[in-house]
């Protein structure tokens, strides 16, 4: 059996419209009643969605689950303002990674490049890497990267106003179960994702 053609496309939409395919695409499967999976795949039981607002001092604000805790980046290389979003019932989290732009049009280029970059290196596994651009209800720039396949990150994002402010962010999981038995958790995280671009907002604008 041949691998599937892998893509890499980007094209113009809304966030609104985004967000209304991902709705559209959950009403879809939670229409059908569940029925168990061959061995192997567990049952995953999703809760309705809940949101609650950033509180910690950054320089932006967002709302985000209230299924899920923030904890300051871990990482040996991790910056001011790098967060995790972590959720323990799915073993998931989304990782954001924060930088000033200080009106440095050559900074923001060299950003725009790197989130390309990071989540061009999945293309071994992907079958598919599609960039959807948007535009978010505080007027900032943004580019969703939507990924299929059996990869470790299956939706990325960075949004930015341009001038001052540059935030990335990639969701992944920490468990080795397959993403086709993941694919409702997946959906739900990326409405969560979504919900939080719609609120976000950079401070000192």
């Amino acid at each position: 059996m041949s691998q599937a053609k892998k893509k890499f496309s980007r094209k113009p939409a809304s966030l609104k419209t985004l967000l209304w395919c991902l709705v559209a695409t959950t009403m879809v499967a939670c229409g059908v009643e569940f029925t168990p999976k061959p061995k192997g795949y567990n049952r995953i039981d999703l809760p309705e969605p809940a949101y609650q607002q950033l509180q910690e001092e950054h320089p932006y604000t967002f709302e985000f689950s209230k299924y899920a805790k923030i904890r300051p980046d871990s990482s040996s290389i991790a910056q001011p303002h790098w967060i995790t979003i972590i959720y323990p019932e799915f073993g998931a989290n989304v990782q954001l990674t924060y930088k000033a732009l200080k009106n440095n049009p050559k900074m923001l280029n060299d950003l725009v490049e790197d989130a390309r970059k990071l989540t061009s290196k999945h293309q071994v596994k992907a079958y598919s890497i599609e960039e959807t651009e948007v535009k978010t209800p505080k007027g900032d720039v943004a580019a969703v990267f939507e990924l299929t396949g059996e990869v470790p990150s299956q939706f990325q994002f960075y949004v930015t106003d341009t001038t001052s402010h540059f935030l990335r962010g990639a969701l992944y999981f920490r468990t080795a179960t397959q993403n086709d038995s993941l694919a409702p958790v997946i959906e739900f995280m990326k409405k969560d994702i979504v919900h939080l671009l719609n609120t976000l907002e950079f401070k000192g604008k």
